[in-house]
C-alpha cells in the first residue's frame, strides 16, 4: 500500500516540481535581475488570457484512502466549473497550462494545487504561484513529503499523470509563433521565503539542505523547430531572456525586459543558466506522428532569424524538481508582449 501511495504522490510531485527544471543550472552565484528595457512608447499585445482575470476551477475528489477530500484547482481559460475527475486540457483558445495536476497512479487519485486565482484589486483577478510542500497523509499520519513548486507556462499538460518515468514528457512546451518581439511586459509582485538556502525535498528521507537562497523566475525562449523523417524534433535558439527575481517585492507595474536575438554567450549579461537546453532540462513537444518527444536545442539562431515557437513560463522556484523554499511566492498579472 505503501508503495502505491509512494508512487501516487511522487507523480504529482515530479510533475509539479519540473516547471522550474527549464532553468536548472548549477549554482555558482546569486545573480541579480536582468536590467529592464525602456520601450515606454512601443507598441504592445496581450498574450491571451494573459490578464488572468478568467478562470476554470475544477473541484476533484481524491481517492478515500488518502482522506476523499475534494481539493480545488485553477486552470487559466474561460470562466467555469467542473465538478469531475476528468482529464484537463487546453480549454477556449487559451495557450496556457499550470502545474496543478492531477493523478491516476495503481487506482489512486490524488491532486496538487500550487498556482491560484487570487483578486488584485483595481486589476480585476491575477495568477498567484506559491511553493509548497506536498503531502500524502493516510489514517492521520505523514507518509509522504515532497517539495513542489507554482508554475504556469505557455504549452499542454497532458493529463491525467500516470506514472512516474519521465515526467517532463507530459509537458508540451510551448506554442507555434513566427514574430520578432522586441521584449516582454508584464506586472509582478514576489514574497521570497527569507531564507538564505533552499531544501531538496525528494520524499525519499529527510530534506536535504541546498547553498543559496531561492528565486522565482521568467523565463522566454524563441526557438526555430524544425522535425526530421524520423519525428525527431529539433530547435535553433533565436531569442533570449531570463530573469531572476531575488528580492521580495511589492507590485511592480509593466516591467519590462528585453528579448535578446542570436548567439548571446559573449555578451556581458550572459550567465550559464541562458544556455541552451541539455539534459534533465530538455522541454518536449507532440511531434507530426502524435508522439511526444524531446526538442533537442542543437545550436543558436541567427540574430535575424524568425522564430517558429514561443516558449515561455514563470515560477516561484528556480532550482529545478523538489528545490525550493517553503513559501516563495510569485504573482504575476498583465503578460504582454512588446514591439
Amino acid at each position: 500500500m505503501r508503495t502505491r501511495l509512494f508512487a501516487t504522490t511522487f507523480a504529482v510531485a515530479a510533475f509539479v516540481s519540473l516547471g522550474t527544471a527549464y532553468a536548472s543550472r548549477p549554482e555558482t552565484e546569486q545573480v541579480e535581475e536582468t536590467e529592464q528595457a525602456d520601450l515606454t512608447d512601443a507598441r504592445e499585445e496581450y498574450i491571451k488570457f494573459g490578464n488572468f482575470d478568467q478562470w476554470l476551477v475544477r473541484n476533484i475528489k481524491e481517492s478515500g484512502i488518502i482522506g476523499g477530500n475534494t481539493k480545488t484547482l485553477y486552470e487559466i481559460a474561460p470562466n467555469g466549473t467542473w465538478n469531475n475527475s476528468n482529464p484537463y486540457r487546453n480549454q477556449g483558445g487559451s495557450p496556457w497550462a499550470t502545474s496543478n495536476v492531477l493523478a491516476k497512479v495503481a487506482g489512486i487519485t490524488k491532486t496538487n494545487t500550487s498556482v491560484y486565482r487570487e483578486a488584485r484589486p483595481g486589476h480585476g483577478f491575477c495568477a498567484k504561484l506559491s511553493t509548497h510542500e506536498e503531502k500524502c497523509v493516510v489514517l492521520g499520519l505523514v507518509n509522504i513529503k515532497v517539495l513542489a513548486a507554482g508554475s504556469i507556462y505557455l504549452g499542454q499538460t497532458q493529463e491525467p499523470i500516470t506514472g512516474t518515468s519521465n515526467p517532463m514528457s507530459k509537458l508540451d512546451a510551448g506554442i507555434r509563433f513566427n514574430r520578432r518581439p522586441q521584449a516582454i511586459r508584464f506586472d509582478y509582485r514576489v514574497k521570497l521565503s527569507g531564507k538564505p538556502d533552499r531544501v531538496r525535498q525528494t520524499g525519499f528521507g529527510k530534506a536535504k539542505k541546498v547553498a543559496g537562497m531561492d528565486m522565482a523566475d521568467c523565463i522566454l525562449y524563441l526557438q526555430k523547430r524544425w522535425e526530421d523523417k524520423n519525428g525527431n524534433i529539433y530547435a535553433h535558439r533565436v531569442g533570449t531572456m531570463v530573469v531572476r527575481f531575488n528580492k521580495s517585492t511589492g507590485w511592480i507595474n509593466n516591467a519590462t525586459y528585453r528579448i535578446h536575438y542570436g548567439d548571446i554567450t559573449k555578451q556581458k549579461f550572459y550567465r550559464s543558466y541562458m544556455g541552451l537546453t541539455t539534459g534533465d532540462n530538455v522541454k518536449y513537444a507532440r511531434n507530426s506522428k502524435g508522439k511526444m518527444v524531446p526538442v533537442k536545442e542543437v545550436g543558436w539562431g541567427a540574430a535575424n532569424e524568425t522564430p517558429t515557437h514561443l516558449v515561455l513560463q514563470f515560477d516561484s522556484s528556480h532550482g529545478g524538481a523538489y528545490v525550493g523554499s517553503v513559501g516563495n511566492t510569485l504573482w504575476v498579472d498583465n503578460v504582454r508582449l512588446v514591439y
